[in-house]
């Protein structure tokens, strides 16, 4: 498999030099880098090129890096059922790129490109209808982002009085915060509900 992934890296780098900038194999697949300008070209050169035939678009998601300059990596996954392998194109952007989008060469991409702008906040340029897909309307951030906070920046919950559903910034009480990390091994300065019976035991 890894001969076979080799031949095609070095295909692809042959025969579209102007969107390779890298390639190498990882986790079984190639993974091949591509500047963001060149998108569309070279996965409509994937899905067209009969050496590749990679018709079948598997994913688009996204990984955050804060601290990098480009800030995220946008990620696509194909299958070409007429070869039997599989790639992955990455492109790095700056958080406030905006990636072209691959819905007239993939109508499947819609779905998966909304999903990446509802969870890192991605825009995707000449996109149809691109709207959150998987949080509620006036959702507040995008949860996959690394600096989202974990409990989120506000909560939903059903009023009885108002009859309606409200929308409540996120509270919690002090108490909430403060864990005890002391390891059970390494011996505790409490006594737990029910240790009383191990020394009734023993006596």
């Amino acid at each position: 498999m890894s001969d076979a992934l080799n031949e095609l890296g070095t295909l692809l780098e042959a025969k579209r030099p102007d969107c390779v900038l890298n390639w190498e194999i990882a986790f079984g697949e190639l993974t091949v880098n591509v500047p963001l300008s060149a998108i569309p070209a070279f996965i409509e050169f994937l899905k067209a090129d009969k050496a590749c035939m990679f018709s079948t678009l598997v994913d688009i998601t996204a990984v955050d890096y804060p601290s990098r300059e480009q800030r995220f990596d946008v990620v696509y996954h194909f299958l070409s059922m007429y070869t039997n392998q599989r790639i992955r194109v990455k492109v790095a952007i700056r958080e406030d790129d905006m990636v072209p989008s691959i819905t007239e060469v993939h109508a499947s991409a819609g779905w998966f490109e909304r999903e990446v702008f509802d969870m890192f906040g991605i825009l995707f340029s000449g996109h149809p209808d691109l709207r959150r897909i998987l949080t509620d309307y006036g959702f507040r951030g995008h949860p996959l982002r690394k600096d989202f906070p974990t409990t989120g920046y506000t909560e939903v919950r059903y009023d009885e009085v108002e009859k309606r559903v409200v929308y409540e910034p996120v509270s919690l009480t002090q108490e909430y915060r403060q864990f005890d990390f002391m390891s059970p091994w390494e011996g505790a300065n409490y006594i737990l509900p029910g240790d009383e019976k191990s020394d009734e035991a023993k006596g």
